[in-house]
C-alpha cells in the first residue's frame, strides 16, 4: 500500500526490506494484494487502448508495468512520493524493455502534472495513506481530462466512528500512516470534487479469505523464502500483523473496496 500525499516520515515506509518481503508474498513489484488479477478487476470494463494512464501511488511498479504490457495504453505514468519504490520501479521498467511506461517521484503535495494530463487515473491501495481525502480527489479530478475515469481500490474502514480495539491493535501492528475512512467519506469527497457516476464495491469477502491463505503461507510454505529475503525477525513481525489484520477482516471493519468515478464532459461538449 504505497503512499501519495502526507507528511514525509524520517525514513521511507516502504523501504528495500518491505519491497523484498512483499514481493515474496504478493509478487515482484506489488505492494498490495491480488497481483495482476486484482488490477484487472479494478479496471474491468474500461478500454485503455491508446489512453494516457496515471498509476497514483505506484509503489514498486508491478501494476503500472502490467497495465502497460497488457492493456494497450499509449502511456502509463507511475507516481509515488517515496524514493526506494520508484528506484525499484524504474529498474523493473528498464529490464522489461517497455517503451510506454515511466515513473516519477516527487514530494507530497500538488501532483506534478498539468490539468487534464490523463484519460484514466488508477490507484491500488494507496489513498489509505492520504488523510485529506477531499484534497486528493480534487487533485485527481484536476489531472483527469474531461470524460476521464478514476478507477481504484483502497483499504477502507466500514464505519466513521471510533475504531475498535482490534482495529487499533492492527493499525499499531502495521505501523504505517493509514488514514482509513469509510466508503461514504470517499464518495462524498469524490462528489464534492466534481465526479459523477461514483460507486464503491466492497472486497472484504475476497480479501478476508485471501489474507487467511497469506498468513498460512507465511507460517508454512513461504516462510523459508521470506526469511531468506528479510530475516526471521521481520517475518515474525509480519505474521503478528497478519494475525491482527485477520480479526478486523473477519469482523468486516477492515473493508478493501473498489472505487469508480467519472470526470464529466463540459455541458454542450
Amino acid at each position: 500500500m504505497s503512499s501519495i500525499d502526507r507528511e514525509v516520515p524520517p525514513l521511507a515506509e516502504y523501504d528495500d526490506a518491505a519491497i523484498r518481503f512483499l514481493a515474496v508474498l504478493w509478487g515482484d513489484g506489488y505492494l498490495s494484494p491480488g497481483g495482476a488479477g486484482e488490477v484487472d478487476r479494478v479496471l474491468e470494463g474500461l478500454d485503455l487502448r491508446g489512453k494516457r494512464v496515471l498509476d497514483l501511488g505506484c509503489g514498486a511498479g508491478g501494476a503500472a508495468l502490467h497495465i502497460a504490457q497488457t492493456h494497450g495504453p499509449a502511456q502509463v505514468t507511475g507516481f509515488d512520493v517515496e524514493v526506494p519504490v520508484i528506484e525499484r520501479a524504474r529498474f523493473a521498467a528498464t529490464r522489461s524493455g517497455l517503451a510506454n511506461v515511466s515513473f516519477i517521484q516527487s514530494a507530497p503535495g500538488r501532483l506534478p502534472f498539468v490539468d487534464g494530463s490523463f484519460d484514466v487515473v488508477f490507484s491500488k491501495d494507496a489513498l489509505v495513506h492520504v488523510p485529506d481525502k477531499a484534497a486528493i480527489f480534487r487533485e485527481i479530478f484536476r489531472v483527469l481530462a474531461p470524460g476521464g475515469v478514476f478507477a481504484a481500490s483502497d483499504w477502507l474502514i466500514s464505519h466513521g466512528g471510533e475504531p475498535s480495539s482490534d482495529m487499533k491493535a492492527y493499525l499499531a501492528a502495521e505501523g504505517l500512516s493509514f488514514g482509513m475512512a469509510p466508503a461514504e467519506a470517499y464518495l462524498a469527497a469524490m462528489t464534492s470534487a466534481g465526479f459523477v457516476d461514483t460507486s464503491s464495491l466492497s472486497r472484504n469477502a475476497w480479501y478476508r479469505d485471501v489474507a487467511r491463505t497469506e498468513l498460512s503461507r507465511l507460517e508454512g510454505s513461504l516462510r523459508a523464502d521470506a526469511v531468506a529475503a528479510v530475516g526471521e525477525g521481520y517475518v515474525a513481525k509480519n505474521i503478528r500483523t497478519w494475525t491482527a489484520m485477520q480479526k478486523v477482516l473477519d469482523s468486516g471493519e477492515h473493508c478493501p473496496t473498489h472505487l469508480r468515478g467519472i470526470r464529466p464532459m463540459p455541458r454542450g461538449a
